[in-house]
């Protein structure tokens, strides 16, 4: 006798499932995980946006030019918030006897390999560089094999996206 009453309670139980599941999976259900998961891709392409043009950005090293600091391939953070705030710093740069000076300063340069030295590529000893409004010059670090600032003159305020970070 227990045998059958379990029976019976167990097809009892699977129908009522088999209801309660048809009550559950309706079109307006059907719906509204739809519209979740529309918002939820939405709202991570808009957050993937807005923080990859304001914050931070992955970019890669294309080139010898930043040798030895960022290496040719490698992958680093842009922070394209440092400036947002504020502007690079403008200075006067002068460029003597394979040094660099920034408002009459010698540049400390422990970035650079020892003896490395910087010249123009006209290779002149001396050579005073004069920088307009909105403008910057840029140099890369490893000084002997880098298309920069001494080849193709000042950069644009607009072209400087941030700062690299490892």
């Amino acid at each position: 006798m227990a045998n059958s009453a379990d029976a019976k309670l167990g097809a009892g139980y699977a129908n009522n499932f088999i209801k309660d599941f048809g009550l559950w999976f309706t079109w307006s259900w059907l719906l509204r995980q739809c519209w979740a998961v529309l918002v939820l891709a939405v709202l991570g392409m808009l957050s993937y946006s807005l923080i990859s043009h304001f914050l931070f950005q992955s970019v890669q090293v294309d080139g010898q030019s930043m040798y030895p600091s960022l290496k040719n391939s490698g992958h680093y953070w842009l922070n394209r918030f440092a400036y947002v705030v504020s502007d690079p710093k403008p200075q006067e740069i002068y460029l003597h006897q394979g040094k660099v000076y920034l408002d009459g300063k010698l540049l400390n340069e422990p970035y650079l390999l020892t003896g490395t030295p910087t010249y123009a590529y006209e290779k002149s000893e001396d050579e005073f560089i004069c920088i307009g409004n909105g403008e910057y010059f840029v140099m890369g670090d490893n000084r002997n094999n880098s298309t920069d600032s001494r080849t193709f003159g000042t950069v644009p305020r607009d072209r400087i996206l941030g700062r690299v970070k490892d």
